[in-house]
């Protein structure tokens, strides 16, 4: 007997995780123990949680009510959101995976999981909307489109902007791309059908390896990346390693034509390293949908600069990708299970 623990949430039910364990191909006979955590949240005070647990980690809410006694036997456990803490994963005697239907895993305790070694199954759910959102907010950016509608809608029919010396067609551009996970790839795939050159910075990608499967894309060091690319698009997560990576000496390394776009966290950059950049136009111009505090307080620095973009942190957000995300890591579990490894384990 294969004993399943499902935890649903505000957004992903546990219903719809009781429907993928169906299909992830688990020893049977299989015992699914459906738990539920904040359920009560609206959606807003869920993405206010979100932040909270993506900044503080697992130990920042309590765990779901009756899982640390249902945990000690269970073989495998499937989440969203919830917290996965050092001590649930501790007193777990038989898991032999943990799975979280979304990108993002500051809400389970990674350190804990290796010295156990119990494998952990991560999919992004909302690759292909963020890929095609960093394309939208290239455009955006580069030819005003967000700043003229501004302007048109406060009365004023705006032909100048402060990137006027250096707006060109994106085909002219090279765009650097920091992380080539698989966002990064999507969004080098649009890019390259676009005509546009494309390079990319990430230590765990293997240059032959990359040409091999079809993607022309020229690896370089990170200075070599900030000082030749007229667009710079972030794609990497969060970690002690990346964390605030983007400083003020990458940053004085970009072109004073260049545009730098940030659709994956923002503890990637140094934010008053940025707001210096962008406010005494050292470089073109930039465009985020990740700030560091949601919603943006009213006296934020980063709303004076003209010269920037911001959205509100909607790049992921389209109808069918949360409701989807339990079946597509039912797809991933299935893959693990069968073949013993998979491009999203962790």
């Amino acid at each position: 007997m294969s004993k399943v623990i499902v935890v649903g949430d505000t957004f992903v039910s546990a219903k719809s995780l009781n429907e993928a364990v169906a299909s992830m191909g688990i020893p049977e006979p299989v015992e699914i123990v459906t738990l539920e955590w904040r359920t009560e949240d609206s959606q807003e005070e869920f993405q206010r949680n979100l932040k909270v647990i993506e900044k503080e980690g697992p130990e920042a809410f309590a765990i779901p009510v009756g899982i640390m006694k249902e945990i000690r036997d269970a073989d495998y456990l499937f989440v969203h959101l919830a917290p996965v803490p050092r001590k649930l994963i501790e007193q777990a005697k038989n898991l032999k995976l943990i799975g979280t239907c979304r990108g993002g895993v500051e809400h389970i305790d990674l350190a804990a999981a290796r010295e156990k070694k119990i494998p952990i199954i991560h999919v992004i759910r909302n690759a292909e909307p963020v890929a095609d959102y960093t394309i939208g907010l290239i455009y955006t950016v580069t030819r005003n489109i967000a700043l003229s509608h501004a302007a048109v809608m406060q009365g004023d029919w705006k032909k100048s902007y402060p990137n006027d010396a250096y707006r060109t067609t994106l085909s002219d551009q090279i765009v650097g791309l920091v992380g080539l996970g698989h966002i990064g790839k999507i969004v080098a795939q649009r890019l390259m059908g676009l005509g546009v050159k494309v390079i990319a910075y990430d230590p765990f990608v293997d240059q032959e390896k990359l040409l091999s499967s079809g993607l022309e894309v020229e690896v370089v060091s990170l200075e070599e990346l900030f000082s030749k690319s007229d667009i710079v698009s972030l794609h990497m997560r969060v970690t002690s390693e990346t964390e605030k990576l983007v400083d003020e000496e990458l940053l004085a390394l970009m072109k004073p034509s260049a545009y730098l776009i940030n659709t994956a966290r923002p503890g990637l950059l140094v934010k008053e390293a940025f707001i210096n950049v962008l406010k005494e136009r050292q470089i073109a111009g930039a465009a985020i949908d990740v700030v560091w505090e949601e919603p943006l307080q009213l006296d934020d620095l980063l709303l004076k600069l003209d010269n920037l973009v911001i959205t509100s942190h909607i790049a992921g957000d389209t109808v069918d990708a949360i409701p989807n995300s339990p079946f597509l890591l039912a797809k991933k579990v299935h893959e693990y299970l069968k073949k013993g490894e998979s491009e999203f384990l962790l």
